[in-house]
């Protein structure tokens, strides 16, 4: 099963620096909060930085948090060259005041490789922290948090033993760095339920959320999902809305039965705010009762046929639902298909809707 295709099941399931307050928790720490993700610069070989102009109206707007990919393939060589590029970026970000995720993010090449051989592949990220790790420890612990595995691609017995032989290497250089870990294949809220924490004081698990994925992944066109046949879904909304009653007809009358009865199941429960509220606050009685630190790492809508208040209603309601239950979060993504801005070589062009939705009110900046 597709990672898509695995959401899509669980969308209608799931639906039904931010402080831990003493009471929440017997530690107090602070998870960082109030960001974005920024994929598409160290990640790979021919990446884009942000202009620095950019950056700093995203930092002044509010943002306080850039969770940052990195690839394995890149650094798992040890090329002095490439790791000292991730060094400088990672100490950019940080000079200009962000808090910074650095998220080892598997490649389709490594996805593979799990899929070939998940002991050798298991290797190569054990290798690409080895190299990484001397990088990390000369960053500022308070400010740069590394995350082990972005939705490590195995069965979870395989990938907990893998993220805490993670956590041991990097504990070996790195002992005051926050680490960061999913709980499983696609990182999504229902999977934090039955998921153990490291042993290590520590840490913070993370999360990711799109659903209903019917209406965050409408119009996507990276692969034969039914999704792709999604359009002009509204936010909030039910199986009597009349969008979604004219989707679901002209659906069945172009013989798309998959489409018609995916869009259906996800209506199975309202799309509403409330919703949303119920799943973030049974994922924090999660992080009391272990006393773990929980952040959301990945949510956001497709930008390509979705309308922009129900978009930022999806996002606000969210942000909101993370925020009312000590949940830090950073939004997927800046620039491209969920993005809200136009460019990351250019200040102007930023969504104010958008920026109202995920930093409160009228964003400043705007």
């Amino acid at each position: 099963m597709s990672r898509r295709q695995a959401l899509a099941l669980a969308g209608g399931a799931v639906l039904a620096a931010l402080p831990f307050p003493a009471s929440a928790t017997t530690t107090a720490r602070s998870v960082p909060s109030r960001g974005f993700n920024l994929p598409g610069w160290l990640d790979r070989e021919a990446g884009i930085a942000p202009a620095a102009a950019t950056l700093e109206k995203l930092r002044q707007s509010g943002f306080e948090t850039i969770r940052l990919p990195v690839n394995s393939d890149l650094i798992s060589a040890g090329d002095p060259a490439w790791l000292r590029r991730i060094h400088d970026g990672v100490a950019d970000l940080v000079g200009l005041g962000f808090a910074v995720l650095v998220d080892m993010h598997p490649s389709a090449g490594l996805h593979a490789a799990f899929e070939r051989d998940p002991a050798a592949a298991s290797e190569q990220v054990v290798q690409a922290w080895t190299a990484l790790r001397p990088v990390i420890a000369e960053l500022p612990a308070a400010s740069v948090y590394p995350e082990l595995l972005n939705e490590p691609p195995m069965e979870r017995a395989v990938w907990l033993a893998l993220r805490d032989r993670l956590a041991e290497t990097l504990r070996a250089t790195c002992p005051r760095h926050t680490l960061v870990w999913g709980p499983a294949r696609f990182q999504g809220i229902w999977e934090i339920a039955d998921a153990p924490p490291l042993a290590d004081d520590n840490q913070i698990a993370a999360i990711h959320f799109y659903a209903p994925t019917a209406f965050t992944h409408q119009c996507e066109n990276w692969d034969a999902s039914p999704l792709a046949r999604m359009a002009n879904l509204p936010f909030p909304a039910t199986r009597e809305t009349p969008a979604v009653r004219d989707l679901i007809a002209r659906l069945r009358a172009a013989g798309d039965e998959e489409a018609a009865s995916l869009l259906e199941n996800e209506l199975s429960n309202p799309w509403t705010a409330a919703a949303i509220a119920s799943n973030f606050a049974e994922a924090a009685r999660w992080s009391v009762a272990h006393d773990c630190p929980l952040m959301l790492n990945e949510f956001g809508v497709l930008n390509f046929c979705v309308d922009a208040q129900s978009r930022a209603a999806w996002v606000r309601a969210v942000r909101e639902a993370a925020e009312a239950n000590h949940i830090g979060w950073t939004y997927w993504e800046l620039d491209q298909g969920f993005g809200f801005i136009a460019s990351r070589l250019s200040p102007e062009g930023f969504d104010a809707s958008m920026m109202a939705a995920l930093l409160g009110g009228e964003a400043a900046g705007q």
